[in-house]
């Protein structure tokens, strides 16, 4: 109870110190301020990335890949763009058809095509709408589940027929109040007759994931050709079989293309792993670009936190010769100190917290960059602030509790 009571009375005198003289206090946190506010802002940049990364790449899972002419990840390289781009044929129907009648690993394999077009209906019109080609197991291969009606069907697609599965944008658009199932559209100027409406993802960096049109994909053909932006999209159904596969698909590919054993791969494979390994990479980047920053700002406020305590140590000597005499031990000096330089630091680091969230509330309102602060950059942020306040206040603490009691009486009030 004697600690607790301890503790409370170091406490409050360390808060109305900082009310006491605000524009010192102030400026004696300044740097914890600076250091909190950074490393939450930056954690919750990260935080609200990974959200948006896992969210994109749920439409991949973690048992599918797809198969691509060339893909960069990570640093554009200009010289092996124009490399790719010569000896890279572009994916062909012929080739996918081989692909599906020889796997074995896959669960299922579909084609994918897609471009900007403009989309109309009665009179009003959506311009730069996606419009994507996929055949029947489309929803199975990307995660896509539907609010209304329903999926494009093998027999429609191997007649080409002119149905669609509109996305959540186009719905709002054209059909808000009105069901859309049966309805005719016009995709450049074609009509096509939707069968199928997909729940809403939302938006991401400003982009809408619910502007597309999906149409059966040798409807696509018909419609501008089937020479280049084909893509293969693959599940396993196992997680556990996913490199087993990429390497069934790279040897029948291979073969497919008379590649000699000493020849680099003339396509490229992504898979979920892949984009996030290379994030981990760059967050890790980030991070402890981050935490050099931050570093620098908690030396120096732990600086200034220190030479603030030992004036206020010599500004209360004549207090700490009267509390002595009356028995204060040192550890009591001590811990008072102790808890006044934490305290002082600990609420350095809210502020911090506060501007932090208040700027991850306004670049999430405002602009289309993911910011969601985490609890445990709250607990970070404060707590370290708190053990840099602690280690800091070591030296006056330590200092003010062996003075000597008739020295520090005799000190000027």
């Amino acid at each position: 109870m004697k600690g607790t009571a301890s503790f409370r009375e170091a406490a409050a005198v360390a808060l109305d110190s900082l009310r006491s003289s605000k524009l010192r206090s102030f400026l004696t946190l300044l740097g914890i301020i600076l250091a909190t506010t950074t490393l939450i802002v930056v954690m919750s940049m990260i935080h609200g990335m990974d959200v948006y990364i896992a969210d994109a790449l749920s439409d991949l899972g973690s048992d599918g890949f797809v198969v691509v002419r060339m893909a960069f990840i990570g640093d554009f390289d200009p010289k092996k763009f124009l490399e790719f781009q010569k000896k890279n044929p572009e994916l062909s129907i012929d080739e996918f058809n081989f692909l599906k009648s020889h796997v074995t690993q896959l669960s299922d394999i579909g084609m994918q095509e897609d471009r900007q077009v403009k989309v109309q209906y009665q009179g009003d019109s959506l311009d730069s709408q996606d419009l994507v080609g996929g055949g029947g197991n489309y929803g199975v291969l990307n995660n896509v589940e539907l609010s209304a009606g329903r999926f494009i069907t093998d027999q429609e697609d191997e007649h080409r027929m002119p149905v669609a599965v509109i996305g959540n944008d186009v719905k709002d658009k054209f059909f808000n109040g009105v069901d859309p199932i049966g309805k005719t559209l016009r995709v450049d100027g074609r009509p096509v007759q939707i069968v199928g409406v997909a729940k809403a993802k939302g938006s991401v960096f400003g982009q809408s994931q619910d502007s597309w049109v999906l149409i059966p994909i040798r409807t696509y053909f018909q419609y501008y050709g089937s020479r280049t932006g084909i893509s293969y999209v693959a599940k396993t159904g196992d997680r556990r079989n996913l490199d087993e596969a990429q390497d069934e698909v790279r040897m029948l590919l291979r073969a497919y293309r008379h590649l000699r054993p000493n020849q680099d791969d003339t396509f490229s494979m992504v898979t979920a792993d892949a984009i996030l390994t290379f994030w981990d990479q760059l967050t890790r980047v980030i991070a402890s670009t981050a935490v050099a920053v931050v570093l620098v700002f908690l030396l120096v406020g732990g600086i200034v936190i220190m030479n603030i305590m030992l004036a206020v140590v010599t500004e209360r000597t004549h207090e700490i010769g009267i509390r002595k005499s009356l028995g204060a031990r040192r550890k009591d000096i001590l811990n008072q100190f102790l808890v006044e330089s934490s305290v002082l630091a600990g609420s350095g680091g809210f502020i911090g917290v506060v501007i932090a969230w208040m700027v991850a509330v306004i670049v999430r309102n405002t602009t289309p960059v993911p910011m969601a602060v985490p609890a445990s950059s709250v607990i970070i942020g404060v707590g370290l602030s708190t053990v840099v306040g602690l280690f800091f206040g070591i030296y006056p603490a330590t200092r003010a509790s062996k003075l000597d009691p008739i020295e520090a009486l005799r000190a000027e009030r």
